[in-house]
């Protein structure tokens, strides 16, 4: 009987090991397994090799990995906002490194590995030091940058449903990297606020089959990290 659920956060992100590729889903606070990520914290892991749109805020979720100095190197488009104050300090002591891609190249290159598509050219970064030591090709009388497939060994999501086999649904815009996440990681772990007998979801609603999941952990009750960032709250 296949059955993907895992019966907690410790065990869910087991395959996060020492110089992992890690994958993490949102756009901010929407769609950020800060609970997964949370419990990779807690592993001790180092050397770890982060891919989001940012770079964390305040002292929760992405920001409590980076401070407890897990992250090697992140790629990433938004690496500053308004309390992205750990990335900050880490990046110039030269404690992380930083590699900005835009942030729908970004969300293409991650697309091109899920689909097995060995890269693509786009006009995104030409003429620009993104562009710096790629392949440029004039296509049509212009400058096109070839940007390669970015996979990863392991993915961390959050969804909003799941059954036993993984099938998943998102709400809303909170679903952003996450389906493209799922199918461009070798191991694909997803935290959900519902997980629903088998049957329960109508095929027509699902946006990731299940062949994409590995793991499944139910929180029902997630943290808001724009609000524990207003509270000035830390993780641990």
């Amino acid at each position: 009987m296949i059955n993907k659920v895992s019966p907690d956060l410790a065990s869910a992100v087991s395959a996060v090991q020492d110089g992992s590729v890690v994958m993490i889903g949102g756009f901010g606070d929407a769609g950020s397994p800060t609970e997964l990520i949370h419990a990779v914290v807690d592993r001790g892991v180092s050397d770890l090799t982060v891919i989001s749109n940012n770079a964390g805020n305040g002292l929760v979720g992405l920001a409590a990995l980076l401070n407890g100095g897990a992250v090697r190197k992140i790629i990433c488009s938004y690496p500053r906002s308004s309390h992205s104050v750990v990335f900050e300090e880490l990046y110039r002591a030269g404690r992380v490194e930083l590699e900005t891609v835009p942030q729908g190249t970004l969300a293409e290159r991650i697309r091109a590995a899920g689909a097995g598509i060995g890269g693509f050219y786009t006009k995104t970064s030409a003429g620009t030091p993104v562009a710096n030591g790629k392949e440029i090709r004039i296509i049509d009388g212009e400058e096109f940058v070839f940007e390669a497939p970015l996979k990863a060994d392991v993915a961390l999501v959050k969804a909003q449903t799941a059954d036993r086999w993984g099938n998943l649904t998102f709400r809303l815009t909170a679903r952003n990297f996450g389906p493209i996440m799922c199918m461009a990681a070798a191991h694909t772990i997803v935290q959900v606020r519902r997980i629903v007998p088998l049957g329960a979801i109508d095929p027509e609603s699902v946006v990731t089959p299940g062949i994409f999941v590995d793991t499944v952990v139910q929180v029902a009750e997630p943290m808001s990290e724009r609000t524990a960032v207003i509270q000035e709250r830390a993780y641990p």
